[in-house]
Parts: structure tokens; C-alpha cells; sequence
């Protein structure tokens, strides 16, 4: 389940109540109203304090999250908008992927932070475009330009890793994908096996997370 705990009713519904006047002689009725207001506000308090629990009992507040990647070699032809493949979801909370669409559940202000494997297998300097699409329209600056230099002989490909973050003001039900143009072939963005000498972990060709960091101002 996802909390988020900047709601309307978690933030005005605990505030501190009206009590009522006490008379000058004890009275049973009064008694009893002031009990009761403040156990409807005890109860509030009570509730909010749930609210910052996480499923296992832990304090903690649950926000939406999700993080996705891809193991599979990715390539293109020549200045063609590509769609990234993203295609295994690692961690997700209100926050999900098919087709490479990174949906949200809930409104707010989220960070996208990627990162892509990148490789040139080319003999001269070559460039590579990643921008955003959000429900099929692109982003207004939020193209990257990524270099590379030639390849350091045929079997050799000059490589990299490079990655960025962007806030997203998103609404429920909104996505967003990433997109790649490369100016050959030949550059690509690459899954690396593990490795010996020393032993090293598999390279994912993509990583990406979208976290909620706000809600949206209203």
C-alpha cells in the first residue's frame, strides 16, 4: 500500500480541537462532552501515526517508487528516435512499467534519475541524443547530447557510462519514456557479461528510477 502522508486529511484533520467552556459547578455532561472531543482527536493522532507505518511495523513513511532496468544490448539505425528498452522492474511502489512506459499512480513531483551503458564501435568520434517523451510528446529540454571518441582498434570500442536526472510534474495515470538517436550504427548501448580478474558483476545496459518527491502545488 503507499502512504502519502502530505494529504489533506493526514495534515488539517489532527488539528488541535475546541474545547468546550467548563461551568462553575461540576457537571456530568460536560465531562462527558470533553472526553469526547478529545478522544475524536486522540483517534486522529492515532491514525496519522498508522499512516507513517510501514507494512511490517517499522516507522517510516511509503512514498511511490520504482526501479526498472534492462539486460539486453541495445542498437538502432542511424538517427532514428528509438524507444530505451527498459524491461525488468527491480523495486515498484504506485510506480510501474510496461512497454517501456513508466506509469505513476498518484499525482505529484517526481525525480527520473537513468543511467545508460554506452559504447562506439566506430573508427571516428561519433554522438548519441537521449530525451524524454511524457504521454507521447517530448519534454522541451530535456534532450542529452552524449560523445564518444573512435574506437581504440576493430575488436576495442571506446565506452562509457552516463547518466542524469530530471523533476517531472505528473498527474495520476501519466508516463514517461525515454528515447535514443545515435549519428551510426555502430554506437550502441551495450549488457556487459560478468567478468573475472578481478570477478565483477554483469553491466545493465539501463538502469532507471522515478521517485515521488513532492506533491503538486496547488
Amino acid at each position: 500500500m503507499t502512504y502519502i502522508v502530505t494529504t489533506d486529511y493526514t495534515i488539517n484533520k489532527i488539528a488541535a480541537p475546541s474545547l468546550p467552556l467548563a461551568p462553575q459547578q461540576w457537571n456530568p455532561q460536560y465531562q462527558d462532552q470533553l472526553s469526547n472531543v478529545l478522544r475524536l482527536y486522540f483517534n486522529r493522532i492515532d491514525d496519522f501515526i498508522a499512516r507513517l507505518q510501514t507494512s511490517s511495523g517499522g516507522a517510516g513513511i511509503q512514498l511511490p517508487y520504482g526501479a526498472f532496468s534492462s539486460y539486453t544490448s541495445q542498437s538502432t539505425t542511424a538517427n532514428t528516435a528509438t524507444l530505451l528498452t527498459l524491461s525488468n522492474t527491480d523495486f515498484s511502489n504506485g510506480v510501474s512499467i510496461a512497454s517501456s512506459k513508466i506509469t505513476v499512480d498518484y499525482a505529484g513531483i517526481y525525480n527520473l534519475q537513468f543511467s545508460v551503458q554506452v559504447q562506439n564501435l566506430d573508427n571516428a568520434p561519433q554522438d548519441m541524443y537521449i530525451w524524454l517523451r511524457q504521454n507521447g510528446t517530448d519534454i522541451s529540454g530535456s534532450t542529452g547530447v552524449i560523445g564518444l571518441p573512435a574506437r581504440k582498434n576493430p575488436g576495442d570500442p571506446s565506452h562509457d557510462i552516463k547518466g542524469w536526472n530530471y523533476f517531472l510534474s505528473m498527474n495520476a495515470g501519466d508516463y514517461i519514456q525515454i528515447y535514443w538517436s545515435p549519428t551510426i550504427a555502430t554506437f550502441t548501448i551495450p549488457t556487459y557479461a560478468a567478468s573475472g580478474t578481478p570477478t565483477k558483476p554483469s553491466t545493465a545496459s539501463v538502469v532507471a528510477t522515478l521517485s515521488f518527491v513532492s506533491a503538486l502545488s496547488t
